[in-house]
């Protein structure tokens, strides 16, 4: 017997969208919230349930990445250099401290109770958001990278650190002082995004060339026969293969 399944739901666009290109978005891990930032130098809080934008703060410049602190308040990264808090339910913002070129990206990390910044001037930081306003209150930790932070990925206690030039740095975050395993992108072209595995086994590696990686942080011979890549958001149009940058991974929370 054939059994067909019903056709997948249709999308809901949300009312109140960006104004030009999305950097990120996000889910909170609590509740139906999306955090969004933009070129159009916003960061936008929407309940995805009800269809409405709850909050909206507006910078002087595009913000290239955003991440959440707790339902209501949540962290952006911006082209001007800063790293700023942003506390929708209050309507406030401050600057939780600065890096000397754009900060690409941002993640908090709910283990180490601390905000880790990424930038193309070629260093990880560590925040700690609990601390005074000020740059010198606030820093945890700077580490230098082999070259400009492109993207970084949490999980537990592991930081994954991609760069320019195919550099992956990994890191245990109770111990910043130098990463526990440096690699090389198995990727021929310019990575654009990494993502840590849920269950905390590996990462996936995207590029600019429509390939993803499957890699694993154990490094005996057993798990590493496991890593593989994949083709993927390619085309053919009149008789050529167009190929397309995987800009974003994401995993199913289940």
């Amino acid at each position: 017997m054939t059994v067909v399944h019903p056709p997948p739901a249709p999308g809901r666009e949300l009312s109140n969208p960006p104004t030009d290109g999305i950097s990120n978005l996000r889910f909170s891990n609590h509740s139906d919230h999306l955090l969004v930032s933009s070129w159009d130098k916003t960061v936008r809080l929407y309940d995805a349930s009800a269809n409405s934008l709850r909050g909206e703060f507006m910078h002087g410049v595009p913000v290239l990445d955003c991440c959440f602190h707790d339902d209501s308040s949540g962290f952006s990264a911006s082209a001007d250099n800063t790293v700023r808090r942003i506390v929708f339910s209050h309507g406030k913002e401050d600057i939780l401290g600065r890096h000397d070129a754009p900060v690409r990206c941002i993640e908090y990390s709910y283990a180490a109770g601390q905000v880790i910044t990424g930038s193309w001037d070629k260093t990880l930081k560590c925040w700690d958001p609990r601390g005074a306003s000020g740059q010198e209150r606030t820093l945890v930790g700077t580490y230098p990278q082999p070259e400009r932070v492109y993207s970084l990925s949490l999980v537990g206690n592991r930081l994954v650190v991609a760069t320019a030039g195919g550099h992956v740095n990994v890191y245990d975050l109770r111990n910043m002082s130098q990463p526990e395993q440096r690699r090389e992108s198995s990727l021929k072209y310019q990575t654009r995004c990494v993502r840590c595995y849920p269950n905390g086994t590996g990462y996936a590696l995207s590029s600019v060339e429509g390939r993803v990686a499957m890699e694993f942080f154990d490094l005996s011979e057993a798990s590493q026969a496991k890593k593989y890549a994949f083709k993927c958001h390619r085309k053919s149009e009149a008789g050529r293969d167009m190929v397309y940058p995987v800009n974003a991974i994401a995993f199913h929370p289940v």
